[in-house]
Order: C-alpha cells, then sequence, then structure tokens
C-alpha cells in the first residue's frame, strides 16, 4: 500500500497542509499568545490554503508522478474513469474521472474541511472578543484600549458630521 499512487499522493499533501498551518499550531500553543499576531496568522493560514486549492493542484500532481516515476510506482491513467473499491458497476456512481477525484473528492474537500474548521473556531465574533480581551491586558498603560476607544470616538465624530451635512443637503 505505501508503494501506490494515492498514499504518495495523499503523503505530499499532508505535507503542503501541515507546512502552511505549523506556524498558526506552534503560535496557538505558547503560554505567552500575542492575540493580535495569532488572528494575523489564522487571517495568513485561511489565505495561504485557498491559494493552495486554487492554484496548488497541478503543481502537487507533477511532484507526485515525478516521485513515482522515480520510484517506479504505477501512475493511474488520470483521464480513466474512476472506480470505488467494491468493485461492483451497478454501485459506481456517474463517471468520474481519476483526475476529478483527486481533485475534487480529496484536494478541494480537504482544504474546504480545514478552511471551515478555522473559520468555525476563529469567527468574526471570537476574533472580536479575543481582540478586546487583549486590549483590556495593563501592559503599554492599556494603549490597546486606548487606541480602540479613540478609534470608536473618532468614527461617531465622523458619523455625525456626516449625518449632520445630509440634513443640510
Amino acid at each position: 500500500m505505501m508503494k501506490s499512487f494515492e498514499f504518495i499522493f495523499i503523503l505530499y499533501f499532508m505535507h503542503k497542509i501541515i507546512g502552511i498551518t505549523d506556524l498558526l499550531c506552534r503560535a496557538s500553543q505558547q503560554k505567552s499568545l500575542d492575540i493580535l499576531n495569532a488572528m494575523d496568522l489564522v487571517s495568513t493560514t485561511k489565505a495561504l490554503l485557498q491559494t493552495l486549492r486554487d492554484v496548488g493542484f497541478d503543481l502537487l500532481l507533477k511532484n507526485v508522478q515525478s516521485v513515482c516515476t522515480k520510484y517506479e510506482i504505477d501512475i493511474p491513467h488520470m483521464n480513466a474513469s474512476y472506480k470505488k473499491a467494491t468493485g461492483r458497476s451497478c454501485q459506481q456512481q456517474g463517471s468520474v474521472t481519476v483526475y476529478q477525484h483527486y481533485h475534487y473528492d480529496i484536494f478541494n474537500s480537504t482544504i474546504d474541511f480545514q478552511v471551515e474548521e478555522l473559520n468555525s473556531r476563529f469567527n468574526d465574533r471570537t476574533v472580536k472578543l479575543l481582540i478586546l480581551r487583549f486590549a483590556l491586558e495593563p501592559n503599554d498603560n492599556f494603549k490597546l484600549l486606548k487606541l480602540m476607544l479613540f478609534t470608536s470616538l473618532l468614527r461617531n465624530f465622523i458619523l455625525k458630521i456626516l449625518m449632520n451635512k445630509r440634513c443640510i443637503i
């Protein structure tokens, strides 16, 4: 099984995924976690996963095919019809090619799952709460809290000016 195309494909693919998520994983396990940097890492990780999903499949496939050729591992014909392990033709659904199976059923669905996990763990509400919690840290004399209050006051001031201009016009 370890000398199969599917095993090599998944091995290389997991190496890519773990490489992208490693920095976020390490940062989230530190005792003295910088919340703002962690939130930046979350958005960077999501962007890298999206980039991998958009343009990374063909390069990954080329690398896997290269390794399989080097070690004389059989490479399936990508345009061939993909058949599930049951082997019964009555249980096969539609005509899915091997390429489509690896691209959509394995590659895209795994990345989508990773992004969805990040979104569920770090949704907008959670991120805002974490930033507010960080703002209440007494480090630097509540510098972040003061900045957030100033920003809020400035936004309210600008909104009042705009509302007054609309009333005049």
